[in-house]
């Protein structure tokens, strides 16, 4: 139930005002000036006298009309003196109210000038009460152990106003047991397992004003007339009970209500004209229910709403007149509801709106008219930006550019200096060309901000359902998982090599490009397969801004959670798995071999040293992928991730193996060291003889004497191109 502080008239600038700026603008309060939606209530003042800021919270709906009742309802001056003649010891009493809370009561007690039937019924649980106590207004019972009341439990109180059962153990109310209480107003019973009411149960509360039944384990309302006793009934609460049906003529005869709350319960189906009769309903609250669509005009006797909740329901969609009666409404809260086919028409026709929550900020572009929009930002995008945070956007070009250098190097470096053993330089630059996919993606994702920057939320909703976001999706998922494929390949490689020296299990030329070509394959299917049937996995990629699948929520398609759900904790936890565990039994084996034989140690040294670098990899491994198990896991366990944590993981975690593969694999070995020094000291030569050329008076020991020491070679005058070559080799 919603409980709201201050005037829903203090809403800000009048309709008029709003009439004076273009759609999508709003006034500096009586300021000419006008600022766009997402400035205002942003926490930041962008109107010069700070009137972008004021009248932020929602105060929507009949809380000025709620308070206004209560306080005038009996004022009267507040004593400590009782006015009752007897009452148990264990209660406190105050003029006419009586407070027995948390006293361990087991039965109403009955308040009278009979002192024996007063013991009595304190220890054999009576619940008789006599007219002496005519004069009690206020009776407070919650938190006992009450767990039945007899018909007369409350006859003769006839003043009774409010009345408190809750958080007692009452599993029934007989028909008939409120029939005295004529002025009741206030009657709670929260938390209670009643399981069962019936219109009869409320016979004689024909003043009641107020009725709270939450958490009282309700499966059924009546299936008609409950108000049929309750005539003054302004105020429903059936919270967090187990309520599957409504029934048409359940509230027909509830035409004063005020407040109707169904949250929290198991509604799957609403009837056509089951609000009919709530001419004069201000609020209505059916969220985390199971409604799954709604008839169309089942709001269509609601004139008076000015709050309508009804957030985290599976509704499939909603039809484009759905609020058109809805004139008087301030307040739409849609949290956790896709809305597929929305539209500007949806929203038009509430003029006085001027709160709506949605479950993705890029639907606030279709409700312009609406002053304050939520949510802002889904942590990765905002109103304004693909990328909502100032660090985020310089890092994705940061990540790209040194991604894509690194790779793009290593392969050329790769291609010209001579590889020690050509199959596995293949290998290494195969994975390159994978890691470089990454800072494409990357370069996209930053050049699209660039592109959005200012008006991101206008074109949010087209650009995730775009093919281009599905484009670039499959290029971060294709080499995410080509490079898990190609480092859990080669660790296996060496793992053989290195455990089983003796064995000659180092595959050849024929199976390491067999074995390249399916890992593509295999990568590329699993980046491809989700787009080949939209009703199964739905919009997989373009859940969020930059389109990588991470994320899963409840709206989300069975078929696309267990999907990514089977990539990210299935193939590759199992692949990085096998990587720590290969690592850990090369290194247990190395440890364990005690071997004389030059040769065979010779050998085994290079694969030592390779394994040796490896294990930083491992380490590189571990850093990128268990922050994205852990998202994962999270987000299937609904534990809520707030999406800057996402969006950190996309830009900067997960590239972390493209960007470091290169420095790893290839730039701190020593053989390509040595290459890049031996190619850097024949550039030199090449350099210093075209100098030499130039200058026929030189003599050919000034040019010996001048050329680099390239390796610490011994130093043997050279008088030829080819025999200064032949020096650096």
């Amino acid at each position: 139930m919603l409980v709201y502080l201050a005037n829903a008239g203090a809403m800000g600038s009048s309709r008029e005002a709003f009439d004076d700026c273009p759609l999508g603008l709003f006034p500096c309060g009586n300021l000419s000036m006008c600022l766009p939606q997402v400035l205002h209530c942003n926490g930041q003042q962008d109107c010069p006298n700070g009137a972008d800021e004021d009248n932020c919270g929602d105060n929507s709906g009949w809380a000025d009309f709620f308070d206004r009742t209560v306080k005038r309802e009996n004022p009267r001056d507040v004593t400590s003196d009782c006015s009752l003649q007897h009452y148990p010891d264990v209660c406190q009493c105050t003029e006419t109210d009586l407070n027995c809370v948390r006293v361990h009561l087991k039965a109403v007690p009955p308040i009278s000038t009979n002192v024996t039937s007063l013991y009595a019924a304190l220890t054999v649980n009576s619940c008789w009460s006599a007219h002496g106590s005519m004069n009690v207004e206020s009776l407070f019972l919650q938190d006992n152990c009450i767990n039945s009341i007899s018909t007369g439990a409350f006859v003769g109180l006839y003043k009774l106003q409010k009345l408190s059962l809750s958080q007692n153990c009452i599993t029934l109310l007989r028909p008939g047991v409120f029939s005295d209480l004529h002025k009741l107003r206030w009657l709670i019973l929260d938390d209670n397992p009643l399981k069962m009411i019936t219109e009869e149960t409320f016979v004689g509360l024909r003043s009641l004003f107020f009725l709270s039944m939450v958490n009282t384990s309700i499966h059924q309302l009546p299936p008609a007339r409950l108000c049929a006793h309750m005539p003054a009934l302004s105020w429903l609460d059936f919270e967090r009970n187990h309520i599957q049906t409504l029934n048409i003529s359940t509230l027909v005869l509830c035409n004063k209500l005020t407040v109707l709350s169904l949250r929290a319960n198991q509604i799957n189906v609403l009837p056509k004209n089951t609000f009919q009769p709530l001419h004069v309903l201000g609020e209505l609250d059916l969220s985390n229910n199971r409604i799954n669509e709604l008839p169309l005009n089942i709001f269509g006797g609601l004139q008076s709403l000015q709050i309508l909740n009804i957030s985290e329901n599976p509704l499939r969609h909603i039809q484009p007149g759905q609020f058109d009666h809805l004139v008087q409404l301030q307040s739409l809260v849609l949290e956790g509801i896709e809305i597929p086919d929305i539209q500007i028409r949806m929203f038009r026709p509430m003029e006085n709106l001027s709160h709506i929550y949605f479950k993705k900020f890029q639907y606030c572009s279709y409700a312009p008219h609406v002053r304050k929009c939520k949510p802002n930002t889904d942590g990765i995008s905002s109103f304004e930006d693909l990328l909502a945070n100032t660090i985020l956007r310089v890092s994705v070009w940061v990540m790209a550019f040194i991604t894509c250098f690194g790779n793009i190097f290593v392969i050329g470096m790769r291609t010209v200096i001579r590889a020690e053993n050509n199959l596995h330089a293949v290998c290494i630059k195969v994975l390159c060309c994978a890691d470089c996919l990454m800072g494409v993606y990357l370069f996209f994702v930053g050049v699209l901000d660039i592109k959005f920057r200012g008006e991101y939320n206008k074109n949010a909703q087209l650009w995730m359902e775009s093919l281009e976001c599905r484009v670039i999706g499959v290029l971060a998922m294709v080499s995410s998982e080509v490079s898990v494929l190609l480092l859990t390949y080669l660790t296996l490689e060496k793992f053989l090599v290195i455990v089983f020296p003796f064995r000659n299990l180092r595959p050849g030329r024929t199976q390491t490009f067999a074995i390249l070509v399916t890992i593509w394959l295999l990568g590329l299917s699993i980046a491809m397969v989700p787009l080949l049937n939209e009703d199964l996995f739905g919009n997989y990629y373009g859940r969020n801004g930059v389109c990588f699948p991470l994320h899963s929520d409840q709206m989300e398609k069975p078929a696309a959670k267990g999907y990514s759900t089977g990539i990210f904790l299935g193939l590759n936890l199992v692949a990085f798995l096998v990587i720590v565990v290969s690592y850990s039994s090369m290194f247990y084996s190395i440890y364990k071999t005690s071997i004389n034989a030059t040769d065979l140690r010779n050998r085994l040294h290079k694969d030592v040293a390779v394994a040796n670098r490896f294990f930083f990899i491992v380490v590189s491994d571990a850093l990128c992928w268990i922050p994205i198990f852990l998202v994962k896991l999270l987000s299937l366990m609904e534990v809520e991730i707030p999406g800057t944590i996402t969006s950190w993981v996309v830009i900067f975690i997960l590239p972390i193996n493209s960007a470091l593969n290169p420095i790893l694999y290839t730039l701190t070995t020593s053989f390509f060291r040595e290459q890049v020094e031996l190619l850097l000291c024949r550039w030199q030569r090449q350099v210093l003889l075209k100098k030499d050329r130039k200058s026929l008076t030189s003599s050919v020991i000034y040019m010996d004497n001048s050329r680099p020491d390239c390796g610490n070679q011994s130093y043997i005058p050279k008088t030829s191109v080819s025999d200064m070559d032949m020096n650096c080799k």
